[in-house]
């Protein structure tokens, strides 16, 4: 062991109070985007919390405290949660969570007896790119009557509605752009204040709610329902999170000069990332996998503590049993998320463009140029194959058609 590396050690292992305080602070960074999946979703953010903080936990025990990352839910799992509920109900859609994060433990299984490079193997580019768009693009509709307030019970004229939203999405766009240091990871909480506090001031928020709720409550958790039909519809979602997953060990791993791929392994961060995905579902919380806006914290802090991550997630089960913050999150007006939403959405719609851009697909090749074409049109176009006691739909539908082409079509 170098001297470096040492010292590193050193580092880590030694006590301060000031962890403490520095895990608060990375919990203030992972909020906004936390607290909005289940917002957006219909999933209560106090479970959110609980489940984030139980999920960080539980990896950190699986990679035995070597990798510094908090957990909590990828924007991925935003559209299938919105779609999952309205056609089976929150239960069952917690059901197909608890499978995908089975789905992320076999995708560990196969790492450890394949090598990393399995992943690339079954999902290349030409499969996720295309799948990632799809997710992204499917429920823009949604995002947009939101941030229309066409679901608003509300006197307001619709113009005013509007403002609102776009106070939201441009907030986030500025910050996000050309904020310096510790406020650019906060792009999301900066559009939520603005939002909200125009909100505010138009009449849009009720604070009732937060008066009445009490100080100290037991999360509503809620448990799962297993529907084969919802299950089979939230497998193919694990995809998009998995490509991300790999992504963000490296750049963890890069930030710390440590190679988590080999210690402690991409198995058993995988792994971590399942056993804290099956836990959040049977909880009632959103999925639990790595966390960019974490990883932009911690290399902005230079902080390497692992421990500094088990403190933000005790913050998060701590939060958790605050009655009035659960009251305030649900009284954001959906008007302000509708803004952020259109941003998200677009946003992973980009990534998949990304993916093909960077992995220089070349869509003049027919295998290529096929595989992405009926992944896009069957999943914007709303494609249905029925039959009969289940229907395959949506991302389900892309991601199966996308792996079968891949696998079947011919490839030079």
């Amino acid at each position: 062991m170098s001297s470096n590396e040492i010292t590193h050690e050193v580092t880590n292992n030694k006590h301060s109070w000031l962890d403490i305080l520095t895990g608060a602070q990375m919990l203030f960074v992972a909020f906004g985007a936390l607290v909005l999946v289940p917002l957006l979703t219909g999933l209560n953010p106090n479970v959110a919390l609980f489940t984030a903080g139980l999920g960080t936990i539980l990896f950190q025990l699986v990679t035995k405290g070597k990798v510094p990352v908090f957990l909590a839910s990828s924007f991925a799992f935003i559209a299938p949660i919105s779609y999952g509920a309205m056609q089976w109900g929150i239960p069952a859609t917690l059901g197909g969570l608890v499978a995908a994060g089975f789905v992320f433990m076999f995708f560990s299984f196969l790492v450890k007896i394949n090598g990393s490079n399995i992943i690339n193997r079954i999902l290349p580019p030409v499969v996720t790119g295309p799948i990632i768009m799809v997710i992204g693009l499917s429920l823009a509709p949604v995002a947009v009557n939101m941030a229309m307030g066409t679901d608003l019970e509300t006197t307001l004229p619709k113009y005013q509605l509007i403002i609102v939203s776009m106070a939201s999405l441009v907030t986030t766009l500025i910050v996000a752009i050309w904020a310096k240091g510790f406020v650019k990871l906060v792009p999301i909480i900066s559009g939520i204040v603005v939002g909200y506090t125009l909100s505010c001031f138009l009449g849009l928020v009720d604070f009732q709610p937060i008066y009445d709720a009490p100080w100290f409550a037991i999360p509503d958790f809620t448990f799962p329902e297993f529907k084969w039909q919802a299950i089979l519809y939230m497998i193919p979602i694990v995809i998009a999170p998995t490509i991300e997953h790999v992504g963000d060990i490296m750049a963890i791993g890069s930030v710390t000069g440590k190679d988590y791929t080999k210690n402690p392994g991409l198995h058993k961060t995988l792994f971590g990332d399942g056993i804290a995905t099956s836990a959040a579902g049977f909880l009632g919380g959103p999925p639990c996998i790595t966390y960019a806006e974490v990883i932009g914290a911690v290399t902005l802090t230079r902080n390497f503590k692992t421990r500094v991550m088990t403190w933000a997630a005790i913050w998060a089960v701590v939060m958790s049993f605050i009655g009035k913050v659960g009251a305030f999150l649900a009284s954001i007006p959906s008007v302000v998320m509708g803004g952020i939403m259109v941003l998200l959405f677009g946003s992973i719609a980009s990534v998949g463009i990304n993916i093909l851009i960077k992995h220089k697909v070349d869509l003049s090749v027919s295998r290529n140029m096929c595989i992405i074409a009926l992944v896009l049109v069957f999943g914007i176009g709303g494609m249905v194959l029925d039959l009969g006691s289940y229907v395959l739909q949506g991302i389900s539908l892309c991601g199966i058609a996308a792996i079968l082409l891949n696998l079947i079509l011919p490839n030079k």
